[in-house]
């Protein structure tokens, strides 16, 4: 359903759901230029054939160049009269602050900590911080200690595999707790 078939009757100079124009226009610029610095970006990795002739600057150039296009159909849809078919956004009017803080301090307590305790612990704690704070964007309490607890152990038990994985099948370097490379 569009949103010209849910509020047909709405005047002109309300505020609508949808950003105007000129702001789905700068969005689309605004992915356009992330494209082009990748593509940029690109252009400084080596372009030597690896495994099956496909270089390390392959999947660089692939992004840039769907971002590019994109961005250009992005900019295209704006200026011909706007996303027309895009359905009125749902959720809250604001963003929740208190639930992006908790998944921002987990994604960064991951980045800052994954080379002092391991990769494993520093996903798990990660994985119950973001949970945490999804639980508060639903307008679900945030959890208690035993919640807490859970969240972490699912945690442990996403990461450990994942990390076993990428190390001992793989055989690619991820920071581990101790030298014996199971944790």
């Amino acid at each position: 359903m569009s949103y010209q078939q849910i509020l047909p009757e709405a005047p002109e100079a309300e505020h609508h759901p949808l950003p105007p124009t000129g702001h789905q226009t700068w969005i689309g610029v605004g992915v356009l230029a992330v494209g082009l610095a990748m593509a940029y970006g690109a252009t400084q990795i080596s372009s030597d054939a690896g495994y099956a002739g496909v270089g390390p600057n392959f999947l660089p150039w692939v992004v840039s160049v769907v971002l590019i296009l994109c961005g250009i159909l992005l900019v295209r849809e704006a200026r011909t009269g706007g996303y027309r078919s895009a359905e009125a956004p749902s959720g809250a009017a604001q963003g929740d602050w208190k639930a992006m803080a908790w998944v921002s301090a987990g994604v960064l307590l991951n980045a800052s900590l994954i080379t002092t305790v391991g990769f494993v612990l520093s996903c798990a704690l990660c994985f119950a911080l973001a949970v945490r704070g999804l639980r508060l964007s639903e307008g679900k309490p945030a959890g208690n200690l035993r919640d807490s607890g859970m969240d972490l152990a699912v945690g442990l038990a996403i990461s450990a595999p994942v990390f076993w994985l990428f190390t001992k099948l793989l055989a690619i370097n991820l920071p581990g707790l101790t030298a014996s490379g199971w944790l």
